[in-house]
């Protein structure tokens, strides 16, 4: 006989306002939506829906990934978005503009990527015997 698994709704939060963390570079898109504490409510990257390789890059994954975050966002309450975009990739201007579209309530949108202010050290000079 097979037995029933018995499987619990997941309980829906009603958080009004939250963080988009979106990370796109040159190989993926992640987006991260958390409340204020940090806790996230919800995450999806392009190979999450089902990209490969370097379709995983575009920004019509980005805009699917965003698209698809957001929607659970919504079911979660979230009303205001702070956005923060992190890196370089092509995927960055099309998830922000998804997310200007499914009607967000956008409180703030900052660049918090990670620049180098003098680099690497540089090798020690070749000393010849």
């Amino acid at each position: 006989m097979a037995r029933q698994v018995s499987r619990r709704k997941k309980a829906k939060k009603n958080i009004p306002s939250a963080v988009a963390h979106i990370h796109s570079n040159f190989n993926n898109t992640i987006i991260t939506i958390a409340d204020l504490a940090g806790d996230t409510i919800c995450w999806s990257s392009a190979g999450a829906i089902g990209f490969k390789g370097a379709k995983k890059s575009t920004p019509y994954a980005a805009q699917l990934v965003a698209q698809a975050v957001s929607k659970t966002a919504k079911e979660n309450g979230v009303k205001t978005l702070t956005i923060r975009i992190k890196g370089f990739g092509p995927g960055k201007d099309a998830a922000l503009r998804q997310f200007q579209a499914s009607e967000f309530e956008i409180a703030e949108i900052k660049n918090v990527t990670p620049i180098p202010h003098n680099g690497v050290r540089k090798p020690k000079k070749y000393r010849r015997r």
